[in-house]
């Protein structure tokens, strides 16, 4: 029998230092190079950037790695559940390292921000984001989240999202939602340094190019 996951709270300490992010998408390598998942390529980056490498763990239904930035140790995480049971993931993670929800970043993609566009909060629902609901579900809303706009395929195109997410973006959108990944790792050492707060000031100011796109966004 499985052991319950325990999941440690740290109830009203949102600004207490991050120790895990978590990037979301599919594993398959069909799926590496689509819009859904920008939170791979994140989280991929990063790791390079500060020489990590994942690991398969699968008594944690992920692969995970472990980088130090300016002293401070970060733990990473890639799901590998697929984008809609990322929480079983997520929250078995959080229990084995007794990391509480507060201290933990997700990352994923958002067709309401046009490309360029990126904004880092605390809490608040998954907007229909299947992953998040995931998320929410297992391990709770009161956690920071970063959101890396892929754009929207237009008004009236609800049937048509899902196709969108799952397709590649055009070389023009790819390399504006590429540029706006690098300008938040660059922001990684002041979150981990001066908490997420202040690293929120700085990154939900950033704008990118977000001018016309093959299909549009939405607003905040």
């Amino acid at each position: 029998m499985t052991e319950p996951i325990e999941l440690i709270s740290d109830p009203g300490s949102p600004t207490q230092p991050i120790e895990l992010i978590a990037g979301l998408g599919n594993p398959d390598r069909e799926h590496l190079l689509t819009r859904h998942n920008a939170g791979f390529w994140f989280v991929d980056a990063l790791a390079e950037r500060h020489g990590g490498r994942f690991a398969t763990e699968r008594k944690l239904e992920g692969q995970t790695a472990e980088v130090t930035i300016g002293g401070a140790r970060l733990r990473l995480l890639k799901p590998q559940t697929y984008m809609n049971h990322s929480g079983s993931a997520l929250a078995k993670t959080v229990g084995y390292y007794k990391i509480p929800a507060e201290r933990v970043l997700v990352v994923y993609d958002e067709i309401d921000f046009p490309p360029g566009r990126i904004k880092l909060r605390f809490g608040g629902g998954h907007a229909g984001h299947n992953g998040m609901r995931s998320v929410i579900e297992s391990v709770g809303a009161n956690l920071w989240r970063l959101r890396i706009g892929v754009g929207h395929p237009g008004r009236g195109a609800k049937d048509r999202v899902v196709g969108h997410v799952l397709r590649r973006a055009t070389s023009a959108e790819e390399q504006v939602i590429l540029d706006s990944i690098a300008f938040a790792l660059d922001c990684v050492p002041l979150l981990l340094e001066r908490g997420p707060e202040i690293a929120a000031n700085r990154l939900n100011a950033y704008k990118g190019d977000t001018g016309p796109t093959e299909n549009g966004g939405g607003a905040d």
